[in-house]
């Protein structure tokens, strides 16, 4: 079992999201992919992948190009075995470039609480250094804020 598990309410759905943001926020790719199933499906921008195999083979190259990378993750809406979220990240090219990413994500659970399936369309942004809002992870006192448009 990896807890909350479905049928989700609002509380439990917030609690899955800050959980998910947390591990992102390690950067640590097998513990990111242990959160899927074992056939989990994905598509990631233009990338489609199955299996935790996979996933971790593409966080990997994912967090060895996307340096310094910090995430922030916030409910959208849910239902019984589904939940919608809206997230940024903040991370530098090889280049020095700083970069803002935006996107949604929608995710499906099995009974167990693993995600079967993760749709993410992601937009870029450069942004200067002094311009980023994200670092590391979220602070105790942010937990739960919404993110900015922008």
């Amino acid at each position: 079992m990896r807890p909350p598990v479905p049928p989700f309410t609002a509380a439990t759905a917030a609690q899955k999201v800050q959980a998910a943001e947390d591990a992102w926020n390690t950067r640590d790719p097998q513990k990111v992919a242990a959160a899927y199933t074992p056939d989990t499906r994905w598509r990631n921008r233009s990338e489609f992948l199955t299996g935790r195999a996979e996933v971790e083979a593409f966080l990997t190259r994912k967090w060895a190009t996307e340096q310094d990378y910090a995430l922030r993750k916030a409910l959208w809406a849910f239902t019984d075995d589904r939940i919608a979220v809206r997230f940024q990240y903040e991370w530098r090219d090889a280049s020095g470039q700083w970069w803002r990413s935006h996107g949604n994500e929608n995710w499906e659970f099995d009974a167990e609480g693993y995600m079967r399936r993760r749709e993410a369309s992601i937009n870029d942004v450069p942004i200067r250094e002094d311009e980023r809002r994200i670092f590391g992870p979220r602070p105790e006192s942010e937990r739960g804020a919404d993110l900015p448009l922008r």
